[in-house]
């Protein structure tokens, strides 16, 4: 491997936290420059994601699985800042920067000049994100946590308006109490363990005396409460439908993987500290995880039928896709960890994609009717009719059959219905939970039957949806379409389409990944027996 390919994992925090940085040296006005810093820095930050994932869908050296460590400064783990990239890091690495992409290239229309520092901003929000994922220690992910959340609140209030401050009100304060949560609950286990890299944590559960193992069972369910606050998990996810709905629609897009960072966080301690190597904390807080999950998604699915703006359905969406990857992480089930990956990869898109074409639905009335707007040049003649009665149909406008055709799509996703990859993800799901042991179980039967429940009313909500959006007055303005908005929504469905004709091979990864989460002993030999 080559000197330049040994420091690829840091790109994606280093890149977007330097074109940030520049941004601020360049007056407002510079719209245009602005523009082309963030594209760049968003076609690099894609292509180093996919790049990382295929490392680790291949496997090391032997084939085998692995993962790539990066010890900032040669100060080894865990006394360093360890930067880890294995599967699942690479998964949401991969997942942020196709959704960002999007919602960037959907702004160029008008958001990125609605506010002030919309690109700093944005790439900020990136650059926490990433590091988050990549992080290998406590205290750098509250960092870049915090990052992430301050560079949220400012996009949260890009565009102004008082709907806009209310919610931020709300978001800043939630986000804030879980900051401080995240606090006490780090506190905590340091206290007990002394450590604060999460593979130094995990090999040292099982040793923790008996005396201080509450201690330490109490610190890890503060902090697990911090990240369900992130996740949007019944019953601390309240605020999520109304804040996002409130953004702006490139913004409330690249939201939809902030809930996915704290179920990030939560599947990676869960596995990591409760694993079958952590003596009497195996297991700890599944039962809860278990329950928060299945709430959350009862609590979603109700949401998206009682919603009565697309935005705050795929809001909604946004919390079962989380519920779902929650609940399935505490059956601590491998197979089924790795088919609600594959399902929350494909909703999270759907999810993104729904809120772009929310906003182009609600202002469509608006809009003039344009001539040229239209897939067919005339209409289509009965040639049986009489000669003052010709008319069959009518102009279908493009921006109406793009619209539909991709509202269509990602609804399908949405809903788990087949071919898409929404539906091979939850077949996935149901075929782990149902097979050997599980067949029999209660809870696992309890799971598909609120899963198959909550697929049926997001079916009612987006049916609804669709049939106001589309089904209009023959006069009325057809939805304007400008190009950045066709490429960011066109690209977010393909990447769907992608996932679902490429569900075999995405499966495949996902189900491995479940298994190297099972493994945390991999995990931790590669960290703490790798120097940079």
């Amino acid at each position: 491997m080559t000197d330049w390919q040994d420091h690829l994992i840091v790109v994606p925090v280093v890149l977007p936290l330097i074109a940030a940085a520049a941004m601020l040296l360049l007056k407002e006005q510079r719209y245009g420059l602005k523009a082309l810093i963030s594209l760049l820095c968003l076609i690099a930050l894609v292509g180093v994601a996919y790049a990382l994932l295929h490392e680790a869908a291949v496997g090391g050296p032997a084939g085998d699985d692995t993962a790539r460590i990066y010890n900032l400064g040669a100060w080894s783990a865990p006394f360093g800042i360890t930067l880890v990239a294995d599967r699942l890091s690479t998964l949401m690495l991969a997942l942020t920067a196709t959704l960002a992409a999007g919602g960037l290239l959907f702004s160029y229309a008008r958001w990125d000049r609605a506010g002030p520092r919309f690109h700093a901003l944005y790439l900020l929000l990136i650059m926490g994100v990433n590091g988050a994922v990549l992080t290998g220690d406590l205290f750098n992910l509250f960092v870049f946590f915090e990052v992430m959340l301050a560079a949220s609140y400012g996009l949260l209030l890009h565009g102004s308006g008082e709907k806009r401050v209310r919610a931020g009100l709300g978001y800043v304060a939630i986000n804030l109490t879980a900051s401080l949560f995240f606090l006490i609950g780090v506190s905590l286990i340091y206290g007990v363990t002394g450590a604060l890299n999460m593979a130094d944590i995990a090999s040292k559960v099982s040793a923790i005396p008996a005396h201080d193992r509450a201690l330490f069972h109490i610190g890890c369910a503060i902090l697990g409460v911090a990240f369900l606050v992130k996740a949007a998990a019944w019953p601390l996810g309240f605020w999520l439908p109304g804040a996002y709905a409130a953004a702006s629609a490139p913004v409330a897009a690249v939201f939809a993987i902030l809930s996915k960072v704290g179920v990030y966080v939560i599947l990676r301690l869960a596995t990591l500290l409760f694993g079958d190597d952590a003596g009497a904390s195996t297991g700890f807080g599944n039962i809860w995880l278990l329950s928060a999950g299945v709430a959350t998604v009862v609590f979603g699915a109700a949401g998206m039928v009682a919603s009565r703006r697309l935005e705050q359905a795929a809001g909604y969406a946004v919390m079962v896709s989380s519920g779902t990857v929650l609940a399935i992480a505490g059956t601590a089930v491998p197979n089924a960890i790795g088919g609600a990956l594959f399902y929350m990869a494909a909703s999270t898109l759907a999810a993104g994609a729904l809120f772009l074409i929310a906003e182009i639905l609600g202002r469509g009335e608006d809009q003039a009717v344009s001539p040229e707007d239209a897939v067919f040049d005339d209409e289509y003649d009965d040639p049986f009719a009489a000669d003052d009665v010709h008319e069959v149909g009518r102009v279908l406008p493009a921006s109406t059959a793009f619209l539909g055709s991709a509202f269509i799509l990602v609804a399908l996703v949405t809903v788990s219905l087949p071919p898409l990859a929404g539906f091979a993800g939850k077949l996935s799901i149901f075929a782990a939970l149902l097979s050997g042991e599980g067949v029999l179980s209660p809870t696992h039967w309890t799971i598909v039957g609120v899963l198959t429940l909550s697929s049926f009313a997001a079916l009612i909500a987006l049916t609804r949806f669709g049939v106001a959006g589309f089904w209009r007055r023959e006069d009325a303005a057809p939805p304007k379409v400008r190009s950045p908005e066709f490429l960011a929504i066109g690209g977010l469905v393909l990447c769907c389409l992608w996932l679902s004709a490429g569900a075999a091979a995405g499966l495949t990864y996902a189900e491995k990944t479940g298994e190297w989460l099972a493994s945390p002993a991999a995990y931790v030999n590669a960290v703490l027996g790798t120097a940079s």
